[in-house]
C-alpha cells in the first residue's frame, strides 16, 4: 500500500480541470495543452538565456500527439534505445541515444538516425567503433560519447538513484585511468531525480573534479535529466547561470534532457468510483489501477493528489482508493473528503502526464485509460487514443 505521509508539493500547483469531468468516458489521461505550453515556454527560456540545448527525454513523456507543440520550443529528443530513437525521429529534430547496452541489429538502425550516441562502457564503444567509423566514411555517423558516474549522490530513493553504490549506469573515474579515449567526443552524466539547480551545480563540480581530462577532450556535454525546471519554486536563474558558466569555462556544447519537467502538472487522470467496500476504513473501488496506470505511486512510493481530497483527519470522511487489478496492494491510502463518496462519482488525480503513460501495463487485462487532449482556447476535448482487447492480446502470444 502506498505511503500516506508523502505527497510531492508541486502537485498542488496544478489547477483543477477546466473541462467537464462528467462529459466524457473514464478512465482517461487528459493533457491540457495550455499548461503544456507554459512548461515549454519556461524550457525555451532556459535554452535561450543559457545557450544550452534542451531535449525532451522520451522515457518521461512520450505523448507524440503533442510533438507538434513541443517541437516549436525544444531542440530534439533523447532516447533510451531503438524504439524511443525511432519515436524521436518523428519529433523531427536532434536525436540523442543512450542505453546500458546495444545489440548489433539495434545499432544498424540507430546509427543512421541519431546525432549523438552515448555508450555505458568503453567495451561497448570499442565494440561498435568500427560501425561508427564505416558510417562516418559513408557520410553520416552520430557523435560518440560515454556516460560517466559522477559519484555524487543526492537522490533519496535508491530505486531512482543513478549514482547509488555499485550502480551499473556510467563509468567511474578510476576505470578511465590509463585508458585510450581516442574517438570519444562527448561526456554524458545523469545524477538527478526531481531536484533543483543547486544539486546540478554540485554535481557539475564533482564531474569537473573527477573527469578533467575527458572534459578537455570532448566537444559536448550532456547533463542528463531530473531537473524539475517547471516547478514553481525551481531556481531557474541558477540553472541558467550554471549552464552558461560551464559553457563559457569549457567551450563545449551543453545539453540537458528533462522529461518530467516537460509534462509536469499538465495531465489529469480521470477515474470513476465503481463500488465502495465497507471496512474499518472504507475503500472506493475505481476504474483505474495504481500498479497498472500510475506505478510510481507504489514504487516511490507517494500519495498522489486528488482534487477536493485532503489528508487523513483534514475532512470527516476517510477512504482508501482501490484499483481494478487482483493485486492485493493495488491500493492507495490517506484520503479524506468533505462529503461521503458515492458510486458513479468522478475523481481527478493531479500531475498524471509524465511517468504514467510511458509506464502503464495491461496487467490483469485492466482496461487502459483513454489518452485525450484538452485545449482551453477552443474548449475542445479530443480522444487521441482509445485502447481495447486487441491492445491487450497483442502484447501476449
Amino acid at each position: 500500500m502506498a505511503s500516506t505521509d508523502f505527497t510531492p508539493p508541486h502537485v498542488y500547483e496544478q489547477p483543477a480541470p477546466s473541462f467537464d469531468i462528467y462529459a466524457n468516458d473514464t478512465p482517461a489521461y487528459v493533457v491540457d495543452v495550455a499548461l503544456l505550453r507554459q512548461n515549454m515556454e519556461k524550457l525555451a527560456r532556459v535554452q535561450s538565456e543559457s545557450g544550452a540545448r534542451v531535449l525532451l527525454a522520451l522515457k518521461g513523456f512520450s505523448m507524440f500527439s503533442v510533438f507538434p507543440i513541443m517541437r516549436e520550443y525544444l531542440s530534439g529528443c533523447c532516447a533510451s534505445g531503438l524504439n524511443e530513437a525511432l519515436l524521436a525521429q518523428e519529433f523531427g529534430k536532434e536525436v540523442h541515444v543512450y542505453a546500458p547496452a546495444f545489440k548489433e541489429a539495434e545499432m544498424r538502425e540507430i546509427i543512421p538516425i541519431s546525432h549523438h550516441l552515448s555508450f555505458n562502457s568503453l567495451a561497448q564503444f570499442r565494440k561498435f567503433k568500427p560501425m561508427l567509423d564505416a558510417a562516418k566514411a559513408a557520410g553520416h555517423a552520430p557523435s560518440p560519447g560515454i556516460r560517466v558516474n559522477p559519484e555524487h549522490s543526492e537522490v533519496e530513493v535508491s530505486l531512482y538513484d543513478p549514482c547509488s553504490p555499485g550502480c551499473r549506469l556510467g563509468i567511474r573515474s578510476d576505470l578511465l585511468d590509463g585508458e585510450d579515449l581516442t574517438g570519444i567526443e562527448g561526456l554524458h552524466f545523469h545524477a538527478l531525480c526531481e531536484q533543483d539547480s543547486d544539486v546540478l551545480e554540485r554535481t557539475v563540480a564533482a564531474v569537473e573534479q573527477r573527469f578533467p581530462r575527458l572534459l578537455e577532450q570532448v566537444k559536448w556535454v550532456n547533463m542528463g535529466g531530473g531537473h524539475h525546471i517547471t516547478r514553481k519554486d525551481y531556481d531557474v536563474e541558477r540553472l541558467i547561470r550554471v549552464l552558461r558558466t560551464f559553457r563559457e569555462k569549457w567551450g563545449k556544447e551543453v545539453y540537458i534532457e528533462p522529461g518530467e519537467a516537460a509534462g509536469l502538472n499538465t495531465g489529469y487522470l480521470i477515474a470513476e468510483v465503481q463500488d465502495i467496500i465497507v471496512a474499518p476504513i472504507p475503500t472506493a473501488i475505481l476504474d483505474i489501477s495504481a500498479t497498472a496506470h500510475m506505478p510510481d505511486t507504489l514504487e516511490m512510493p507517494y500519495r498522489p493528489h486528488i482534487f477536493g481530497a485532503g489528508l487523513p483527519g483534514e475532512h470527516p470522511f476517510e477512504y482508501k482508493m482501490g484499483g481494478m487489478s487482483c493485486l492485493a496492494g493495488d491500493v492507495l491510502s490517506g484520503f479524506s473528503f468533505p462529503e461521503p463518496l458515492r458510486i458513479g462519482q468522478r475523481l481527478v488525480f493531479a500531475d498524471m502526464a509524465h511517468y504514467t503513460m510511458v509506464k502503464t501495463t495491461t496487467f490483469n487485462g485492466v482496461p487502459h485509460p483513454d489518452i485525450a487532449i484538452y485545449d482551453p482556447a477552443t474548449q475542445e476535448y479530443r480522444v487521441v487514443r482509445r485502447f481495447g482487447y486487441s491492445d491487450f492480446r497483442n502484447k501476449l502470444s
